[in-house]
């Protein structure tokens, strides 16, 4: 299991998150981008467990990258303004909706 985020490489594409119980989910990197709006770097990430059948909740966060581009689990942050949510469900619903993007 990996608990660092590369964000400039696809193939450190898992991130390990403990929850306030501190059981520990693996969980896979959906996409990354920056809003320049904002000023922050976004990951959306979805539970590594989750089969193809399953509806999938889709977790982000904003970040900040070391040097090296890598994040751990601590560099993660809540998103708690309204606005800046609404942001990111739009860029999530651009993924979603663009077959180009999504891989479909």
């Amino acid at each position: 299991m990996s608990e660092k985020i590369n964000a400039n490489q696809d193939n450190d594409r898992q991130i390990t998150l403990v929850d306030d119980q501190g059981n520990e989910e693996l969980f896979e990197i959906l996409f990354t981008f920056t809003s320049e709006d904002y000023g922050k770097s976004y990951v959306l990430l979805y539970p590594a467990a989750v089969s193809d059948d399953d509806d999938v909740e889709v977790q982000a966060f904003s970040y900040d990258a070391d040097e090296d581009g890598d994040v751990t689990s601590s560099d993660l942050h809540e998103i708690s303004d309204d606005d800046e949510w609404n942001m990111v469900q739009g860029v999530l619903n651009t993924f979603l909706s663009d077959d180009r993007l999504s891989g479909e």
